[in-house]
């Protein structure tokens, strides 16, 4: 090949790469949520009544994020046993509590008429497991 020839196509391969270096993502900052399932901790305020007469706040936490899920066609079995109604099979996995703790919030009532102690529980460990519907 021609020293003319190379250099032509050095001129035009640079400016491809240059455009690809820069759109790289290395050095890129994301500040969204990561992915998966997470602890997610939030501020929960407890009230005696309506009027919130006697009131407690307290940071807990929930198990907030996503689970890989899947769906396939379904094996020949699994269709003659629905009599060919059950075309597809998925398997769903949702972001559920692990562990959790008991934690006491105080209630703190006007004029320091009394204070109450109220247990409530939270979420110590998240973990993706099967989506069952009475959890939620």
């Amino acid at each position: 090949m021609s020293p003319c020839v190379t250099s032509h196509l050095c001129l035009l391969v640079l400016p491809v790469m240059s455009v690809l270096l820069f759109l790289s993502p290395i050095g890129w900052s994301y500040d969204g949520p990561l992915p998966g399932c997470h602890l997610y901790p939030f501020n929960v305020t407890i009230r005696s009544d309506r009027r919130g007469t006697c009131r407690g706040t307290h940071l807990v936490h929930a198990c907030v994020g996503y689970c890989e899920s899947s769906a396939f066609p379904s094996r020949y079995s699994v269709l003659a046993a629905s009599n060919f109604t059950h075309n597809i099979t998925s398997t769903s996995r949702c972001c559920t509590i692990s562990k959790e703790a008991k934690v006491k919030v105080r209630l703190d009532c006007p004029r320091g008429r009394r204070h109450d102690d109220i247990e409530i529980l939270t979420a110590t460990e998240c973990r993706c497991d099967m989506c069952r519907k009475s959890r939620y």
